[in-house]
């Protein structure tokens, strides 16, 4: 019997007759199916073995008697068809009927070989018992081949029809729905699949190959369908879960957790572009727009793909060592698109909303699974990771929160994360707390701007929004009431070590966390931390940031001692020896009680006035105004504390005073640079007790200090004397001379072109503006028509130019590297500087106690340099005398006192006797 008469019967036969018959026409029919050229003869074979003989076999003949014979026959017919579509696809036109007409076949018969293998999934769910897999072993495998090339057919088709995939257009919808219902119904049948722990080899691999092979498809589908693409995810991670322990060691886990990021990463960006253009849209068109339509359907898939994949990583995160660092970017990456971060869009709140609950909520139920594994924690706390701008701030949220998470977790791994790496073999980890106070450092841009985060919620308040400095001491505080004893040595190393490091707004973040553990820890160990911060300003040599940063934790620590404390401080450091000045000219006396305060204000005077005596009498030399210096500013402590009424005050002014007359007005020389700001400082303070004449020598100082370059802390500081004179009411004998010297000064100052010491001109003058009496000074500094807009313009509060905000953030960000830079130098010249006084300390000691350090006075002048300083300051005195002498003669009637006239003469032997000792020139 031929073949065609063979089909021709077939075709005829009954039900009972096809049962009757199968076992042997079906192998007929399959060997036909083989050698049949034509496509359409092979399907229409297909067909009938499919529809006429296969429900007449039982589950356990399927395999043998039709699958394996027939489904690796029909992959290879499905490639052959794929193939002959791109070999012909190029002369497909309208007029060319030819090609078109075979293009349509082609995909005729592949919507029919996909509707045969949907027969086949039909027949075999029809069965009451599950089916085994080795009894349909080959139609998976098949099925799966044909979707995957199907769905990466459809997906390419406007590349692969170009402008002509209208012509069959219809054709590909239709392909594309029979896949479609192809697939479910595979995902059905193997839903109904149960594997035994004992199953075959076999069987497992079956398994496997069905969860990567629809994994490869979830690749080819994510743009295609929505609810496809997440039901193929669902049966996937359901498949997983299904077979655990079986398949666990063999999914390809990185594939699979990469796929659902980035799925998940594709979603995320769809939601933003659709919620960006809807707020362009208006406010009152979102609800009905078609965008929000779409927005709400990619949402609910952002927020199913982030709960998928905390799912899967909760049940296998023991075999997800390798994909921590993605996770790690992942939770940058989603974090970097939402406020506070710079970069994020601005959206109305109802979309911000939707798409916060979407995703950042289950940010935080990703963080809880990760938080155990050793690698995500070496990644997070990696010392040598590089981040873009964008992801350090989020970097530094992510760390507040891992801190956040603690009470949730076992102490194992509080552990992992607080202690860093400790052998050398171990992958290098940072402490949790360096590493949160390094992230704050580099978040610089975020902490200037600054941005803003949701505070904590308190009883009876609303939740207000608290800056990045507030939001990550309060959590940081929270964590440390909560730690154990142990934990606290690397804690205080890593407090130090932000103290100690250039960036002064992370050093005070750690000077908050540190006073948070002094107050809150017992009085000992306040103590003992105050001590030992007395011990390191002690020691800080020269100005440097890290005095800086130690004397403000000191002078906020003190306020925090017990009495008796604070008088062992006492005890430890008295203020009557020299040495321990360092350490008293940094902490306000306020804050010491009151036996305390007055033992140290005594010591701190008298020592002062024996220093400064010392100097007077050992001849002014420069070489020893450091200690004076220190003497000054600790006396300055006790001046900003002191009332009107303490008895401190007029020995205060007695060294104030007797200092002003040593200055020499004529010469500024670099050494008493300090010596001039501390008694500026120290004058604005007392300015009204002080005499006029000792007003008008600081005013004489100043204006020498004006026409020399010196820094823009003496110039502050002299604005802030300047202003202080409002409050004084110059006597008329000695308005002309104080009262033209203010305005020159006001004048100068005001027409000054660093922007810093103008700004400060301007509220000096302002504020002495207010108060003064002598409003002739107002006017007379105002010489200039620009200097009198610039103080008419300030006091009216006028912007001339403000920045926009996209403007000002730019130069923010521009200046970071910059501000960057600058710290690197500090804390690089810091370190040569260690190195090198290491390696001086193997020098011989002689040579250490003869050699000055560097940058310290020199103990030595010239003799031509001594000789002009005596003089200037012989000169000083001799001048401030005369104007007493002459103020006093033509406003009052009382002459100076008697002895004056013997002085000046005696003075003038001496002079005489000098100038005659004093051999002529050769």
């Amino acid at each position: 019997m031929s073949q065609t008469t063979l089909l021709e019967e077939v075709v005829q036969w009954s039900k009972d007759t096809c049962r009757l018959e199968v076992k042997s026409v079906l192998p007929k029919l399959i060997s036909m199916h083989y050698k049949t050229e034509s496509w359409e003869e092979r399907i229409h074979v297909l067909k009938i073995i499919t529809d006429m003989f296969l429900p007449h076999l039982s589950l356990s003949e399927l395999e043998d008697e039709c699958f394996s014979k027939v489904l690796p026959k029909v992959g290879k017919m499905f490639n052959t068809l794929m193939e002959e579509i791109t070999n012909q696809v190029g002369g497909l036109s309208i007029q060319n009927t030819e090609i078109h007409s075979l293009l349509r076949n082609i995909l005729q018969v592949m919507v029919q070989v996909l509707e045969v293998l949907s027969g086949c999934v039909r027949h075999v769910c029809s069965f009451e018992e599950a089916p085994a897999l080795d009894s349909i072993r080959s139609l998976p495998s098949c099925i799966l081949k044909v979707l995957r090339n199907t769905f990466q057919h459809c997906k390419e088709s406007g590349e692969v029809y170009c402008g002509r995939l209208s012509l069959v257009g219809d054709l590909l919808q239709g392909l594309f729905k029979e896949a479609y219902s192809l697939q479910k119904g595979l995902m059905g049948l193997m839903d109904r699949i149960s594997l035994e722990n004992t199953a075959s080899e076999d069987d497992v691999s079956d398994i496997i190959t069905v969860i990567h092979s629809l994994l490869d498809i979830c690749s080819v589908i994510s743009n295609l369908d929505i609810a496809l693409h997440a039901n193929t995810w669902k049966f996937i991670i359901k498949q997983c879960v299904k077979y655990g322990s079986l398949v666990e060691e063999r999914l390809r886990h990185g594939d699979i957790t990469s796929c659902l990021c980035d799925d998940l990463l594709a979603s995320f960006h769809s939601c933003l572009e659709l919620a960006e253009q809807i707020s362009q849209a208006g406010p009152q068109q979102v609800a009905h727009s078609p965008e929000y339509k779409l927005f709400q359907k990619t949402t609910k898939m952002c927020r199913f793909f982030a709960n998928t994949l905390v799912h899967y990583i909760k049940e296998f995160k023991a075999f997800l060592s390798k994909s921590c660092r993605r996770f790690h970017q992942l939770y940058l990456q989603i974090v970097s698109k939402f406020p506070p971060s710079l970069c994020s869009p601005v959206l109305p709140s109802p979309l911000s909303e939707e798409l916060n609950g979407a995703v950042l909520v289950p940010m935080d139920a990703l963080l809880s699974q990760l938080l155990p594994l050793r690698p995500f924690a070496e990644s997070v706390l990696n010392p040598s990771q590089h981040l873009s701008p964008e992801t350090e701030l989020p970097h530094c949220l992510l760390l507040v929160s891992v801190m956040g998470q603690f009470p949730s977790h076992p102490e194992e791994a509080l552990q992992l994360w607080c202690d860093g790496s400790h052998f050398p073999e171990d992958t290098p980890r940072l402490p949790l707390f360096r590493a949160l106070f390094q992230s704050f450092r580099r978040s610089c841009t975020e902490r200037r701007v600054p941005v803003l985060l949701p505070g904590v919620m308190m009883k009876g308040q609303a939740q207000g929004n608290v800056t990045l400095h507030h939001h990550v001491c309060v959590m940081l505080c929270a964590c440390v009431a909560s730690l154990p004893p142990e934990h606290f040595p690397l804690l205080e190393r890593s407090l130090l070590e932000a103290v100690l490091q250039p960036d002064t707004q992370t050093a005070l973040l750690a000077t908050d966390v540190w006073c948070f553990i002094a107050r809150y820890g017992t009085a000992e160990l306040c103590l003992h931390h105050g001590l030992l911060t007395a011990q390191l300003v002690k020691s800080c040599g020269g100005e440097s940031y890290q005095l800086s940063h130690l004397s403000l934790l000191l002078r906020r620590m003190v306020f925090l001692m017990t009495p008796e404390h604070q008088m062992e401080l006492v005890e430890r450091f008295p203020p009557s020896q020299d040495d321990n000045l360092p350490v008293w000219c940094h902490i306000l006396l306020r804050a010491l009680s009151h036996d305390a305060r007055q033992r140290v204000e005594a010591d701190i005077i008298t020592l002062t006035n024996t220093t400064v005596t010392n100097w007077q009498k050992a001849g002014c030399k420069l070489g020893q105004l450091d200690k004076v210096n220190i003497a000054l500013l600790s006396l300055l402590m006790v001046v900003r504390g002191v009332s009107p009424e303490a008895e401190c005050e007029s020995s205060a002014l007695t060294i104030i005073s007797q200092l002003w007359v040593a200055m020499c007005p004529s010469q500024i020389h670099p050494s008493i640079q300090c010596t001039l700001k501390l008694l500026l400082s120290m004058s604005a303070i007392l300015v009204k007790s002080f005499d006029p004449q000792v007003i008008c020598q600081a005013l004489v100082c100043v204006g020498a200090m004006i026409s020399e370059k010196c820094p823009d802390d003496l110039l502050l500081a002299a604005l802030d004397f300047l202003a202080s004179l409002g409050k004084v009411f110059i006597p008329h004998d000695s308005q002309s001379q104080v009262l033209p010297r203010l305005s020159d000064l006001f004048g100068a100052l005001l027409a000054e072109r660093s922007w810093l010491i103008n700004q400060h001109a301007l509220e000096a003058f302002a504020h002495f503006a207010e108060v003064t009496n002598h409003e002739e000074v107002i006017s007379q500094s105002l010489s200039s028509e620009d200097t009198k807009n610039k103080v008419v313009n300030f006091l009216s509060k006028t912007i001339n130019a403000q920045e926009t905000v996209e403007t000002r953030l730019e130069r923010l960000r521009l200046e970071t590297p910059v501000l960057e830079r600058h710290n690197t130098i500090l804390e690089t010249n810091e370190e040569t500087a260690a190195e090198v006084s290491v390696a001086s300390t193997g020098d011989d000691q002689s040579t250490t106690d003869t050699e000055p350090c560097p940058k310290r006075a020199r103990q030595e002048t010239s003799d031509e340099e001594e000789y002009s300083r005596y003089l200037q300051t012989a000169e000083s005195a001799l001048r401030a005398l005369q104007t007493l002498v002459e103020g006093r003669a033509t406003d009052t009637p009382v002459p100076p006192p008697h002895w004056v006239t013997s002085r000046l003469q005696e003075l003038q032997t001496l002079i005489t006797h000098i100038s005659t000792a004093n051999p002529p020139n050769r």
